[in-house]
C-alpha cells in the first residue's frame, strides 16, 4: 500500500495500467488529448505488480486498472474518469497539469 500512495503522489497527474488492457489505453489516450502528460505504471511489467494490485483494490477500486490519481487523489477507473470528462469537471481538475493552457 505504501509504494502504490508513494507512487500515486510522484506527479500530479498518475495512471496505474496494464499494458494490454484496453481501458488502459482508452484513459491514456484521453489525458494525451487534453494535453496532459501522465506518469504511467505499467503494473504488470513491475515485480510487485501483484502486491501493487491488492493494494488498488484495497483503495476500493472496482477494477485494479486503470486507476488514475491526480493531485495524490484516486479518482477512479474508466468509467469514473469518463464521467468526469463528460461533465467538464475532468478538464478543470487537470487545469494545472495540463501542456498548454
Amino acid at each position: 500500500m505504501e509504494k502504490v500512495m508513494g507512487l500515486a503522489s510522484e506527479k500530479g497527474v498518475v495512471i496505474f495500467s496494464k499494458s494490454s488492457c484496453c481501458m488502459c489505453y482508452a484513459v491514456k489516450i484521453l489525458f494525451q488529448g487534453i494535453g496532459v502528460e501522465p506518469l504511467v505504471y505499467e503494473i504488470d511489467q513491475d515485480t510487485e505488480g501483484r502486491e501493487m494490485e491488492r493494494a488498488l483494490m484495497r483503495l476500493g477500486c472496482s477494477a485494479p486498472v486503470p486507476a488514475v490519481f491526480i493531485g495524490g487523489k484516486h479518482m477512479g477507473s474508466t468509467n469514473e474518469i469518463m464521467s468526469l470528462h463528460l461533465s467538464g469537471t475532468l478538464i478543470q481538475m487537470l487545469k494545472p497539469y495540463r501542456a498548454l493552457s
